[in-house]
């Protein structure tokens, strides 16, 4: 009960402001009932869910990049991450490089150049918490280490996400790899193109501590509807060791000297 009265009372702090705390209930609201959703209305349904779910984690990580850079900085991030993600994904599904040979189904609509407009825009949703993940690890939001550690942030996601997603059907490789049927080079594209976008996006100094939230309960989630829903087990384990030691490792007590009353 006091786990209760304390997320109750860290949710009506100033950490969540502007929208952000309805856009997370919105958010989970999408997430969680997606397997009762798909038993119900079959995958149709769960497509929606998914758009759903990918829109609303998506506002609520360009709302909390506009409260820390303004809008006109937050437009040029976005625009940023948008253009350099589906670009990599045209390359991509085109030359197979860098994420190994692949293509999308034409579950998810619209499309443009074989890329659904959907891709870029989960790159986003997840871009600002691996940054936040980064920022609370470096204590900075440039140079070498904050760009790595939001590189790997991001790529330990997809730990979970990509066997998932061929699961589902919305994409497939024209040679299964050696990850649970994803090639390895994948998380190597991921690597890059993550990093690549972070030097180009240059992000502002964010509120890590709701950043780590939105972190957290993507691990948790995909943890608990791997194991339990899909029945992908394997991957189930890979992500939350993967994701979890960036999830400890950011909310880990920051030393006194780098505290601030933004994180």
């Amino acid at each position: 009960m006091s786990l209760i009265f304390m997320w109750r009372n860290y949710l009506a702090s100033s950490d969540w402001r502007g929208g952000t705390r309805i856009l997370l209930f919105a958010w989970i609201a999408c997430m969680i009932p997606m397997p009762i959703i798909q038993w119900i209305t079959g995958d149709d349904g769960l497509t929606a869910g998914i758009v759903l779910s990918v829109l609303m984690q998506g506002a609520l990580a360009v709302l909390f990049l506009s409260q820390a850079a303004g809008w006109p900085r937050t437009v040029t991030i976005v625009a940023t991450v948008v253009v350099t993600a589906w670009a990599s994904e045209a390359i991509g599904a085109r030359t197979g490089i860098p994420f190994g040979a692949y293509h999308y189904t034409d579950r998810l609509q619209p499309q443009l150049l074989d890329v659904p407009v959907l891709i870029p825009l989960a790159w986003l949703m997840m871009l600002p918490p691996a940054w936040a993940v980064a920022q609370r690890i470096t204590a900075r939001t440039s140079g070498a280490a904050f760009v790595a550690a939001s590189a790997l942030a991001f790529t330990a996601w997809d730990l979970f996400l990509d066997p998932q997603m061929v699961h589902w059907g919305l994409w497939a490789w024209d040679q299964p790899g050696q990850y649970f049927g994803i090639p390895l080079v994948n998380y190597a594209g991921w690597l890059l193109v993550s990093g690549l976008i972070t030097l180009l996006a240059r992000p502002p100094s964010l509120p890590t501590r709701p950043l780590l939230v939105v972190y957290s309960l993507t691990w948790l989630i995909e943890t608990v509807g791997l194991i339990l829903f899909w029945g992908l087990y394997g991957p189930a384990a890979a992500g939350f060791a993967g994701m979890g030691i960036f999830v400890l490792w950011g909310w880990r007590p920051k030393p006194a000297h780098i505290r601030s009353n933004r994180s």
